[in-house]
């Protein structure tokens, strides 16, 4: 068995309940782009301001590689979820909205939120096991709309 069906099948031991389902169809693609908003957050030193380039953008690059390493569609997909997340901070900038402060709250209603399914559900977190599903979990979430879409990932 391929490693991204092994890691996608483990996570998804965890996420049964259907209530638990649908929590975390919405709220691990907004704490993707709230960790990217926190990260993007970060003070850089000069020669990152000269060049536009944020923290955030730094950690992007290992990141996908390690989708696209899982799965070429998934490393697809979540480079379409990473430029929309670059693409809503870019929005709260121009809203003139606190990226920090509008990530940290919405990381926080999200993460209780889950918490909260996975009561339901009668299971623990993933990443309690292994830190590597904090990066499962958009991949699983992904998981689901290429099987919808009838893409083989």
């Amino acid at each position: 068995m391929r490693r991204v069906d092994v890691l996608l099948n483990e996570y998804g031991e965890s996420h049964q309940n259907k209530t638990n389902i649908y929590i975390h169809a919405i709220a691990v693609p907004a704490i993707f782009f709230v960790s990217l908003g926190l990260v993007w957050s970060i003070p850089t030193p000069g020669f990152l301001d000269y060049f536009n380039v944020t923290w955030a953008h730094v950690i992007a690059i290992p990141m996908l590689w390690y989708y696209f390493k899982l799965s070429g569609p998934i490393g697809a997909a979540m480079t379409l979820l990473t430029i929309a997340s670059f693409a809503g901070i870019r929005l709260l900038v121009a809203a003139n909205i606190s990226v920090w402060q509008f990530s940290l709250i919405l990381f926080a209603i999200m993460w209780v939120l889950q918490f909260i399914g996975h009561h339901i559900e009668g299971k623990k977190p993933s990443f309690f096991k292994d830190l590597q599903f904090l990066l499962v979990g958009p991949a699983w979430w992904w998981g689901h709309w290429l099987k919808r879409l009838n893409i083989q990932y």
